[in-house]
């Protein structure tokens, strides 16, 4: 009988040790839970963005995507800097007043400015659609001249009063070599956080690829843009695919038409800005803008698994592409960095087309030094 008993104790003793246990795990997991709502309802600290050239068609399109969280996401306040030149000053309250009047719930602030350092003040991160345009019977050297002076000038102010972690998008043309003045008068900004925009041309090969095929741009993966944001890049599908209800299957494979992919697939993409002016009388800036925020998104946030884009940014001697040039490569985005995607094959007919955009920024390159002495 004791025995019984002592056994009884025991068994009650493990189960009260099991409702013990349970109580706990369960208010465990509703403080877990409690603090994971606590967190979602924590608010980040607001990120400063600058828009150079904020009062043109461009700034006009893109300010009111990153107010809205086109660029950092749904849940990244921001305070938006905007400046631009003594003429748009006007413009420039206007657009401000928009904003305010558009109650974007993302935006901490704004500031409009035609004072450089005001508008470089701790920003992290900078969008420069300012630059000067050619106009008709503007040589390349007058242009690069101006833009020369633009950028150096701006260039400094960020030299000096930027966060110390600032990014940095060029989508003034010529944007690649604008870049490459920029490094030259802000040293202390990290080549990898100095970028030019070629999201825009990777976005139109998209395009062309889903209209040829007649499927969603967003099934359509890893095409490349290599080299200078002009008439000379190469627009490349050789290693992109198609998403199908029966597995991802390469772009050649499907459009069955070599002859279109290595002719006129590549002059639409290359001529795309051209035939916007012309049918629009005015260059793209929709599409700029929203290609603006893919390339930030994507920097900032992180590409998807297995997938990659077209940027801008410094050649470290990959694919045979010379160091100190600014050429946009295939990449991929993790935690805020980009690596250039490495090992993808090269045929004839690519590497006479990636050598010869390079050789165009080799020239660009030269002008602007000569601009600069």
């Amino acid at each position: 009988m004791g025995l019984e008993m002592i056994a009884v104790e025991i068994a009650d003793y493990i189960v009260l040790k099991k409702i013990i246990l349970v109580l706990f795990c369960i208010i465990l997991f509703c403080k877990i839970v409690r603090y994971m709502f606590s967190l979602l309802k924590e608010e980040k600290e607001p990120i400063t963005i600058l828009v150079t050239g904020a009062a043109g068609q461009i700034g006009y399109a893109l300010v009111p995507m990153i107010a809205r969280g086109a660029m950092l996401g749904p849940n990244q306040p921001m305070i938006l800097h905007m400046l631009d030149i003594e003429p748009a000053t006007e413009s420039l309250k206007g657009l401000k007043m928009e904003l305010i009047d558009a109650a974007y719930p993302l935006l901490r602030g704004v500031v409009a400015t035609t004072d450089v350092v005001e508008a470089c003040k701790d920003v992290n991160i900078v969008v420069m659609v300012g630059g000067f345009p050619r106009k008709e019977g503007m040589e390349r050297k007058d242009v690069m001249s101006k833009n020369v002076s633009i950028y150096k000038a701006q260039a400094s102010a960020l030299e000096q009063h930027a966060a110390t972690d600032c990014k940095v998008l060029v989508v003034a043309n010529p944007a690649n070599t604008n870049a490459l003045i920029l490094k030259e008068f802000a040293p202390s900004i990290p080549e990898k956080n100095i970028t030019c925009l070629t999201r825009l041309d990777h976005n139109r090969a998209s395009g062309q690829i889903s209209e040829r095929l007649n499927v969603l741009v967003s099934d359509v993966k890893n095409v490349i843009v290599w080299g200078n944001h002009s008439s000379t890049q190469y627009p490349d599908v050789n290693h992109a695919t198609v998403t199908t209800n029966s597995g991802e299957k390469p772009v050649r494979e499907l459009v069955v038409d070599d002859n279109w992919l290595n002719n006129e697939f590549i002059t639409t993409v290359q001529q795309r800005g051209a035939a916007i002016i012309k049918a629009r009388k005015q260059s793209s800036a929709l599409s700029a803008a929203s290609a603006a925020c893919d390339h930030i998104r994507d920097w900032v946030l992180g590409t998807p698994k297995g997938e990659w884009v077209s940027m801008g940014v410094y050649s470290d001697g990959s694919y045979g592409i010379p160091t100190g040039l600014i050429y946009s490569f295939p990449v991929t985005c993790e935690r805020g960095d980009w690596n250039i995607v490495q090992g993808l094959k090269i045929d004839q007919f690519s590497r006479e087309k990636v050598d010869k955009t390079a050789q165009e920024l080799i020239e660009e390159k030269t002008l602007a030094k000569s601009c600069l002495n």
